[in-house]
């Protein structure tokens, strides 16, 4: 459900909160758009990510996690407490 790097990344900057496409994408340094859209469109096709759109111009697009996905918050918490004890 998590495969791979961008998806990880994508779900632990969503565990603090509603972010709009603009600021994953600065958030997530060298990720490329088509691949930022792919991995956003999986999550909410997986249940773990809810897509909201405001009728404005320009569009304003939100993203935030669903009930599924902030289960996922003990993953990601394991997941780095991992990575730095290992590191």
């Amino acid at each position: 459900m998590i495969e791979g790097k961008w998806t990880t990344l994508i779900v632990r900057d969503l565990l603090t909160g509603k972010k709009r496409y603009s600021e994953l994408q600065r958030s997530l340094s060298g990720i490329s758009p088509k691949v930022l859209a792919e991995r956003l469109r999986f999550l909410e096709h997986q249940g773990l990510i809810e897509k909201t759109i405001y009728p404005v111009v320009p569009p304003h697009t939100e993203y935030r996690l669903t009930k599924r996905g902030l289960k996922l918050r003990s993953v990601i918490s394991a997941m780095a407490r991992f990575g730095s004890a290992v590191g």
